[in-house]
């Protein structure tokens, strides 16, 4: 590994009562000097956990908003270095990835664009439809925004573009999944209903169209029936989401109806 990696990248990553995830996360970070975890008031054994790891430095902060948090952790934790890699405590970085970017990534470049492997407890999928995003950036020129239950970063400059991808496996119990869609559903909702988006995906979900379209296309991009139970349980999972979605999406417009016909 490049020693330049270490002095150019901190890790930020955020939680909330992610022991199933946290050591995954943190063994594949052994690289980094130092590793900023950003919590939102856990109350496992997230910290009992994090304080395992010599380069791991524990900030708490109340959660608000993901993009709120973002923001706190890249400017309000003593991050000195010229990039930020930002993680969701479900994601770990493969030796692989650090290695490409100790070979590729260097200080003309204003961000890199990740790809991801999902994985299914621990089984890889194929693919997925999550997309690749930009998550190694210049911590003083990233913009964030909020969009419906997560953050987007954007940044200006030239953008590199990771072939080896994030591995994503988020191994917390079903009823936590559960509680975060219905959750996430419900902001999703709002940032729709408001009016603001023209994608088409989103004129999908109006029409409740998107719960068999997500599920099926999920499906083939898992790798269909060759990961077996893997694939099936991602497709229902994107599915049930999307289900959750359009139920909120119906019952406001069933409640703006009975409104105006009063």
């Amino acid at each position: 590994m490049a020693d330049s990696v270490v002095s150019l990248v901190t890790p930020l990553i955020l939680t909330y009562n992610e022991e199933p995830n946290i050591k995954r996360t943190l063994e594949s970070l052994l690289w980094a000097e130092r590793v900023v975890v950003l919590d939102s008031g856990s109350t496992d054994g997230t910290k009992s956990v994090a304080r395992l790891f010599p380069n791991v430095s524990w900030y708490v902060r109340p959660f608000d908003y993901h993009s709120a948090q973002w923001k706190h952790g890249i400017h309000n934790t003593d991050i000195t270095t010229d990039f930020v890699l930002a993680l969701d405590a479900d994601m770990s970085v493969p030796a692989t990835f650090v290695e490409e970017m100790g070979k590729n990534f260097t200080h003309e470049y204003a961000g890199g664009v990740t790809p991801f492997e999902f994985r299914i407890l621990g089984y890889p999928l194929a693919g997925s439809i999550y997309p690749a995003q930009l998550r190694l950036f210049r911590g003083d020129c990233v913009e964030i925004s909020q969009q419906g239950h997560t953050q987007e970063f954007s940044t200006k400059g030239s953008v590199y573009r990771f072939d080896t991808p994030l591995i994503h496996d988020d191994r917390k119990p079903l009823e936590r999944w559960v509680s975060s869609q219905a959750s996430y559903s419900a902001l999703e909702a709002k940032r729709i209903a408001a009016g603001n988006s023209f994608r088409f995906r989103d004129r999908l979900r109006q029409l409740g169209l998107m719960p068999v379209i997500a599920g099926a296309l999920a499906f083939i991009r898992a790798g269909g029936p060759w990961r077996g139970a893997a694939a099936v349980r991602y497709a229902y999972e994107r599915a049930a989401y999307e289900c959750l979605l359009s139920i909120r999406l119906m019952s406001s417009r069933l409640e703006k109806n009975k409104k105006s016909s009063e």
